[in-house]
């Protein structure tokens, strides 16, 4: 089926959720306005169950449809990032040093205008959990949300995301088996040499020449350590030291990030770069502290549901706007938790020709509405179809 009429209809007051959402931004788990703007919006709809409080301030409402059967969630996340935003549109972000520059304010309208669809036809049988999570921006909200019954409560069997993707073809769709989005870990390192006049540095242990051997041993990761047909990106970001020309410091600091698609490659890279780094330290007569975080795990779509919102999006926009091998993502993205806890899947929607991710210029396309909100319907029905 194209595009539905009832999502056509809902497009402008979609867009308007939108922008409202858009203009008045908040940060992880401090969402209490949009926590609330999404609960009066579910209200509005008659939806049968609304549950706040999970995760903190993430919001669920159930739909029940005609007759019993099981339950499926479809997921949206609500928190903006810690930007300036440089758009100028007339609904530019109203509150400084804050922007919804990855588009789940986007995300929040299609998956509302899904869950006024679905109240006002329940063409399905069982319950559809709407899930509007917080603090997916480096917070784990996905698992703030699961740590307080998410799954049990909802009785959620199956679970589903979606993201909008910067030049992809607007309103097209992409999704691939197996890992989709990596787990983005981080490090932290500092260096303890001797300081010193720079005029001699025989008489010092220079902590940044220590570093910066640190940097170049770090690369070969990927292109010794790792098996080539597994992807992994090590990359140091930050690289402080020193105060003036000509002082050698007594210590350096390091940090970066880890992004991988397996956890075998994920164990190689945090245990190689220990070594590494106490390696060298160790051959230079200096000290080092190691300290490796893992954030989200790698986003693993199952085969099966994949197969699921893969014809849900052929329903809806044509096999010809389908990708159903698309490459992984480097990114990460904490709907890999609720992947972790129930079979689901996670596809992308093409935003077009738009300035990237966290980026201060971003916009979500308000055009590519429509289709997600057919998409989410199209799948609630197939997956529960009377």
């Amino acid at each position: 089926m194209p595009v539905l009429n009832r999502a056509s209809e809902l497009q402008e007051e979609a867009t308007e959720w939108r922008r409202h959402l858009h203009a008045h931004p908040e940060i992880l788990y401090e969402v209490d306005e949009t926590a609330a703007f999404i609960k009066a919006r579910l209200e509005e709809f008659g939806v049968d169950e609304i549950i706040t409080g999970l995760g903190r301030t993430g919001v669920v409402g159930i739909i029940k449809g005609k007759g019993p059967g099981r339950t499926i969630g479809l997921r949206a996340d609500m928190d903006a990032l810690p930007l300036d935003e440089l758009t100028g549109k007339p609904w530019v972000s109203t509150q400084m040093g804050r922007m919804h520059a990855c588009g789940h304010d986007g995300h929040m309208a299609m998956l509302l205008g899904a869950a006024k669809h679905l109240s006002e036809t329940r063409h399905f049988r069982g319950n559809v959990a709407v899930i509007f999570q917080p603090a997916e921006e480096g917070g784990q909200g996905a698992l703030a949300m699961i740590r307080d019954g998410l799954m049990e409560r909802c009785g959620i069997e199956e679970v589903y995301g979606m993201h909008n993707m910067p030049g992809m073809r607007a309103g097209s769709f992409a999704i691939r088996k197996g890992g989709i989005m990596a787990a983005p870990d981080k490090f932290h390192i500092t260096l303890r040499g001797r300081g010193g006049h720079a005029a001699e540095p025989h008489n010092t242990v220079d902590p940044i020449a220590i570093g910066a051997q640190i940097i170049t041993n770090l690369q070969q990761i990927a292109s010794r350590n790792a098996n080539p047909v597994r992807s992994v990106v090590v990359s140091v970001t930050r690289f402080h030291a020193g105060t003036t020309h000509n002082i050698i410091p007594d210590e350096a600091s390091l940090s970066g990030t880890v992004r991988s698609l397996d956890e075998e490659v994920r164990d190689l890279a945090e245990r190689r770069i220990g070594e590494i780094v106490r390696g060298l330290a160790a051959a230079n007569g200096a000290e080092a502290d190691y300290v490796y975080e893992r954030a989200c795990p790698v986003t693993v779509n199952h085969a099966r549901e994949t197969e699921h919102a893969a014809a849900a999006a052929i329903d809806v926009v044509g096999v010809d706007n389908v990708n159903t091998d698309v490459d992984p993502s480097m990114a990460g993205e904490d709907f890999s938790f609720m992947l972790q806890a129930c079979p689901g899947a996670y596809i992308m929607i093409g935003n077009g020709n738009s300035a990237g991710l966290h980026n201060p210029a971003y916009d979500f396309n308000d055009e590519i509405i429509a289709t997600g909100i057919s998409y989410w319907v199209r799948l609630t029905e197939q997956r529960l179809g009377l």
